[in-house]
């Protein structure tokens, strides 16, 4: 009986990995300059959609921390 040749079939499954791999880095990066990026991509960097990071209150205009003595 023939012996399988186990580095040609390692050497395959890595290069098909590394296919699926710059496909779905391709397809992310074609949704990002589309411009019709989900808001659930903002959500996962933790931003809003005014860029502001969620979970921190806002500066009140007047407050006595921004005003210089």
């Amino acid at each position: 009986m023939a012996k399988t040749n186990f580095t040609y079939e390692k050497r395959q499954k890595e290069l098909e990995k590394k296919r699926k791999k710059e496909d779905k880095l391709k397809r992310k990066q074609e949704r990002g300059t589309d411009g019709t990026a989900d808001s659930a991509d903002s959500a996962e960097a933790g931003e809003t959609a005014e860029g502001s990071v969620e979970g921190l209150p806002q500066p009140v205009e007047g407050d006595s921390q921004t005003q210089a003595p």
